[in-house]
């Protein structure tokens, strides 16, 4: 008996024939004829409507390996829509294997499934029916600029990675959000909602789509100023206080990098239900977010109960710790924070941030006090002389990796800080 049938006083169930016989049916591979992005075989309307497997964990294992067919435990009447949905958002039907997709865009099927497997997509066989015209132009798209010398093949990958990663968080965010208005402000369950999705989706997808090319261009025209023509001025103020000898100074950015840490989040979310839960790192996420982007910062990612950003100045990067201490400390729903900054040069890639900085940062926001920001000498001898931050040098401490380090404690000193809305 498993641990759980005993924790649980409940016998294993035996598999039944209906149960095998379902599984075998679901796990079975395609014959070389059979399309796979096709509709199913006919069936009567009463079987339709009625789950298709007795077994739901076989059900689920060939939606996963047939990631387009649509899962047959979803109403008949849904699957149409769900259907129609799949082609305005593929742009087509699937009518197409992945050697006929490379052999139409002029490439290997080696170059293509680097692309494909950059973009996230899952593995696939040579007879199963995945892509489209539009897969198809995609894949001339990005490989074509390799062909003319525009890009290497490893930095289109590395490019059309970035792509796949990011939409890909993007639109489970997207989804979850939409799910959650539903269940909270229609009074739908979590399935129905889910459900309802494929209905309220065809409404949404032209202005999602038209707010996400605005805001890459936005955001790739601010990137350009932070990362190409404010660079050398930032190396160059970055300067102060240094004598070369620096474990970063062949990195190629300066930045503040900040942490900003829930206090007691573990045992927090230990007692908190899911949707309490979910509410609480919305409003942390969405008030860093706000604070960081108000200060001129950038919030690099989260994770869980941690906040990682940067700035362009160490004045900057104090303005954004302090406003994310005192606006956490005032609101009553959520714990205070620690918060730690520090100064120093860094290497950018993959949409992360990485070096010796960015490591000593996450070790002052464990030594900090909930509600306090930390800092090391080198950022504070920056801010010292600016009358909008006080500075409390603290006692030296012995900190993993970096040996003996002088933390000193930020506060704010005169003026109003951050400004937010």
């Amino acid at each position: 008996m498993s641990e759980r049938s005993q924790a649980t006083g409940s016998q294993p169930v035996a598999p039944t024939a209906a149960r095998d016989a379902a599984r075998a049916q679901a796990m079975r591979q395609p014959s070389d004829g059979e399309d796979l992005g096709g509709a199913e075989a006919p069936a009567p309307e009463a079987a339709r409507d009625m789950p298709a497997l007795a077994d739901p964990i076989a059900d689920l294992a060939a939606a996963m390996r047939r990631p387009e067919q649509v899962d047959q435990t979803t109403p008949a009447s849904s699957r149409d829509a769900v259907r129609e949905l799949e082609r305005r958002l593929l742009g087509a039907d699937r009518t197409m294997k992945r050697r006929e997709v490379a052999a139409a865009a002029g490439v290997s099927l080696l170059s293509a499934r680097k692309i494909w497997r950059a973009l996230g997509f899952p593995n696939l066989g040579d007879e199963e029916v995945f892509f489209t015209e539009v897969d198809e132009g995609a894949l001339e798209l990005m490989l074509g600029m390799v062909r003319k010398g525009m890009l290497t093949e490893e930095t289109a990958i590395s490019l059309t990675r970035s792509i796949g990663q990011m939409t890909d968080r993007m639109v489970v965010w997207q989804v979850e959000a939409l799910v959650e208005d539903m269940v909270q402000n229609q009074k739908m369950s979590d399935p129905e909602a889910r459900r309802n999705l494929v209905n309220l989706l065809p409404d949404l997808i032209d202005p999602i789509e038209q707010m996400l090319v605005y805001s890459w261009r936005r955001q790739l025209n601010a990137a350009v100023h932070r990362l190409a023509v404010r660079a050398e001025t930032g190396l160059a103020a970055s300067e102060e206080g240094r004598d070369g000898s620096e474990d970063d100074i062949s990195l190629p950015l300066a930045r503040a990098v900040g942490f900003a840490d829930l206090v007691s989040y573990t045992s927090l979310s230990r007692r908190m239900n899911e949707r309490t839960l979910a509410q609480l790192v919305q409003r942390f996420e969405s008030k860093c977010a706000e604070i960081i982007s108000v200060g001129g910062g950038r919030l690099v990612k989260t994770i869980g109960d941690e906040v990682l950003f940067v700035a362009e100045t160490p004045q900057a990067g104090a303005l954004i710790s302090l406003a994310m201490s005192r606006e956490f400390a005032a609101d009553e729903l959520l714990p205070n924070t620690r918060v730690s900054l520090v100064w120093g040069r860094i290497l950018s890639r993959l949409g992360d941030i990485y070096g010796p900085t960015v490591n000593l940062a996450a070790r002052l926001t464990s030594l900090a006090e909930p509600g306090t920001v930390l800092t090391d000498e080198l950022t504070a001898s920056t801010l010292a002389g600016d009358d909008r931050f006080v500075l409390h040098p603290l006692e030296t401490t012995a900190v993993r990796g970096f040996g003996d380090i002088n933390p000193v404690r930020l506060a704010p000193g005169t003026g109003t800080g951050l400004v937010l809305d």
